[in-house]
Order: C-alpha cells, then sequence, then structure tokens
C-alpha cells in the first residue's frame, strides 16, 4: 500500500513538473513572440520616421495665414526621392546645421523670377498669390534671375515676417537641403488641414 502511495505521488510529482515545464516553455515562446513583435514595431517606426515621414512643429509666423505658430505637421520626406519640388507646394529645409525652415516653392529649376515693388513675377508673368497675409513692405525687390540647376526659391506666406530666398544670407535652396513637402496639419486637432 505504501508503494502505491509513493507511486502516485511521484506520478503526481512528474505531472506537477511536467505542467511546470509546458507553463515555462509558453512562457518564454509568448516572451520571444512580444520581443520579436517589438522589435519589429521599432524598426519600422525608425524606418518611417527617417525615411517616409516626420514630424514639424511650426516655429513663428513666416507662413501666416497658411500655417499658424505651433501647428504641428506631416512632412513626407519620401515625394522628392521620385520628384522635385514645384511652385507652390510648402518644404521644410536645412536652413542651418541646426535649424529647419518652412517656406513655400515660388520658383524652381530653369524659372526666371523677379520682384518689383512686391509683385512676383515668373517668366515674364506676375503670380497670383492669394495666400499672402499682406504685400511685401520689405525685400519688396529682387533682381532678374535664373533659378539655376538643383536649385529652388522659397518665400514665407507672410512675407514681412519672413527670412527667406530674397535674403542674400539665405538665398536659393539647393535641392539636396530639402527635408520633405509639408502635407498635413494634425495638430490642434481643431485645425486639420490638407496643405499642397
Amino acid at each position: 500500500m505504501q508503494e502505491q502511495d509513493s507511486n502516485e505521488i511521484n506520478s503526481a510529482e512528474l505531472n506537477v513538473s511536467d505542467s511546470a515545464k509546458k507553463c515555462v516553455k509558453s512562457g518564454t515562446k509568448e516572451f520571444i513572440d512580444w520581443a520579436i513583435t517589438l522589435g519589429v514595431a521599432i524598426l519600422l517606426a525608425f524606418l518611417i520616421r527617417h525615411f517616409l515621414f516626420a514630424i514639424f512643429i511650426v516655429d513663428g509666423e513666416s507662413m501666416y495665414p497658411t500655417l499658424k505658430d505651433s501647428e504641428w505637421l506631416v512632412v513626407n520626406k519620401a515625394i522628392y526621392l521620385m520628384d522635385e519640388p514645384k511652385p507652390g507646394q510648402i518644404v521644410v529645409f536645412h536652413a542651418t546645421e541646426t535649424r529647419d525652415y518652412i517656406k513655400r516653392v515660388i520658383a524652381v529649376e530653369g524659372d526666371e523670377i523677379e520682384i518689383i515693388n512686391g509683385v512676383v513675377i515668373i517668366n515674364g508673368e506676375p503670380i497670383a498669390e492669394q495666400y499672402i497675409n499682406e504685400p511685401m513692405e520689405f525685400y519688396n525687390n529682387y533682381p532678374k534671375t535664373i533659378i539655376p540647376e538643383n536649385k529652388i526659391f522659397v518665400m514665407g506666406d507672410n512675407r514681412n515676417r519672413s527670412a527667406d530666398s530674397r535674403m542674400p544670407d539665405i538665398g536659393l535652396i539647393d535641392l539636396s537641403k530639402v527635408v520633405g513637402r509639408a502635407d498635413l496639419v494634425f495638430w490642434p486637432i481643431a485645425e486639420m488641414t490638407k496643405l499642397n
């Protein structure tokens, strides 16, 4: 009888031991599955952030009324891998080593630009600029210039409060400095707007 009780106890211990081993294996497998999922998510976030899209926060009034200070934007970084900026698009570019600017493309490679008393003339024709905040009072003249290869001419919509291509210290923007095209204002939510 004692031997039978001992066998039953050993059998019960084996069953508990097997169940514990299965539980540990199951927990380990679940942990590995979660770790792989988390790793893939982090990798995708990194790839999306560095190669496809970026978040940009508007700092200042240079693009008012189109964009307001502190608005959050989605910037499409991949678009210019297949295409080049076009007049009217809003782009983010590296203005200095540590600072990015956001401006509107006014002229591209091959265009002839001239500004006379605040009137922007592209290829001999004044352009309609319904997006500007007010007439230009400062830097409202710019000599006739043909935009060279791989360069763009940009200006802020709030011309009197914008540091842009009219200023000699900024000048024409090299395409290699363009980060991407601003596509969407997403914050604050009440101001959510598709751009371009």
